[in-house]
């Protein structure tokens, strides 16, 4: 009998699906304040999740949602860095 392991479930700020944490992207705010991506999802701070798509970070983006899930402000320039980081990804 052997046992299962149980997969984390998180859910996607932008389109509000629960998905394995591993499908997800984290993006992260640090004690400093600072708001990145976490390629890693080990990273110490406040973390929201985002499905691969750029869908769904325009959905966050206009909702505020990364904003809250977060309780954070994001400047325009941070989400344009946050922007580019995440087309990159989805380019791959």
């Amino acid at each position: 009998m052997g046992q299962t392991k149980k997969l984390p479930l998180r859910k996607c700020v932008g389109c509000q699906e629960m998905k394995s944490k591993k499908e997800l992207l984290r993006i992260l705010r640090t004690e400093d304040g600072q708001v990145l991506l976490d390629a890693t999802g080990r990273k110490n701070g406040r973390g929201a999740y985002l499905c691969y798509s750029a869908a769904c970070f325009e959905r966050a983006v206009k909702s505020k949602a990364l904003e809250r899930a977060l309780k954070t402000a994001i400047s325009a320039e941070t989400y344009a860095d946050l922007k580019k980081e995440i087309d990159a990804i989805e380019g791959k």
